[in-house]
């Protein structure tokens, strides 16, 4: 089984630095309170710990091959 990450923008990133702002459109994240789900890659994982502050995340298990 693998492992998703339900990624939802909770904080707004107005007045946050340019790169924060970069990592929330890298994530595929336009809006406050839009959802995404990615796999859970440790790149994603950098990504969310960057901008932990402005997210909210969860684990989703999937069905594996």
């Amino acid at each position: 089984m693998g492992m998703q990450l339900r990624i939802t923008q909770r904080r707004s990133a107005i007045g946050r630095h340019r790169k924060q702002k970069q990592t929330l459109v890298a994530l595929g994240i336009r809006r406050l309170h839009q959802t995404v789900v990615h796999n859970d890659t440790p790149q994603i994982q950098g990504m969310i710990t960057k901008i932990s502050h402005l997210l909210e995340v969860a684990m989703i298990e999937t069905e594996g091959k």
